[in-house]
């Protein structure tokens, strides 16, 4: 046999193979998919505050000094209200200019009319019972900008390990739905695979000022969420 002879059997046997291995892949057993899905309720315990300070000034140095001076009554008046240092740090530092537009009867760019100086800073609470407290005492500091109050649950994995068992029973139920309209009957789950389990954040953004001390914060509860997809074989159903 010629060499061009022998390379065309054996691409003729490669393809063969090939396309034996396609045709196993998927002579799949009858079976029938489905997607379970729990759910559970849980109070937060965890809580997350940005609070900052924002300065005007004319001149760059007065606008950083005078908000410097600002957040350190802030840190203070939080180390004062007990949080740990490790519980708290700097999120946003910046320093920029301000511009005043020239006015229609003048030609030519905006010019700077003075500096605008923030710097904010994210706490965590591992108590969500002190939010309230927490935002008096950064208003009442200086803090004149708060936002992005955030709650979330410490311990998601454990809680949804009592939600996994409500999924795959949700799994089956649905399961079952479909074999009884179909005539036949579920036989062992061949495969099982979990979509994803969260808890959304529960967020809530405000802008503060004085007036809003002793604002009331209500953390609600968090529902957390889980999939999971399975497949059963089927079989002929009992007489």
């Amino acid at each position: 046999m010629t060499a061009p002879r022998i390379l065309t059997a054996a691409l003729a046997a490669t393809f063969l193979s090939l396309s034996g291995a396609a045709m196993a892949d998927t002579n799949l057993p009858p079976m029938i998919s489905v997607t379970g899905e729990a759910t559970i309720n849980a109070a937060p315990d965890l809580a997350q505050i940005d609070g900052g300070v924002t300065t005007d000034a004319k001149t760059a140095r007065e606008a950083s000094d005078a908000n410097n001076a600002t957040m350190g009554r802030v840190l203070l008046a939080l180390q004062g209200a007990g949080i740990a240092e490790k519980d708290y740090q700097t999120s946003r530092l910046s320093l920029s200019p301000q511009y005043a537009n020239p006015g229609p009867n003048r030609n030519g760019p905006p010019v700077v009319s003075g500096y605008r100086a923030s710097n904010r800073v994210t706490v965590k609470l591992r108590d969500v019972s002190k939010v309230a407290g927490i935002i008096d005492a950064l208003v009442a500091a200086g803090a004149n900008d708060i936002g992005n109050i955030q709650f979330a649950v410490s311990n998601t994995s454990k809680l949804l390990d009592e939600a996994r068992p409500k999924a795959i029973a949700d799994a089956r139920r649905k399961a079952e739905i479909y074999a009884k309209a179909a005539g036949v009957a579920l036989g062992d789950p061949v495969s099982i695979s979990e979509g994803g389990g969260f808890a959304p954040p529960v967020q809530l953004a405000r802008k503060a000022s004085m007036d809003f001390a002793s604002a009331p914060v209500a953390p609600g509860e968090e529902t957390l969420h889980i999939n999971v997809s399975v497949s059963w074989g089927i079989k002929a159903a009992a007489q």
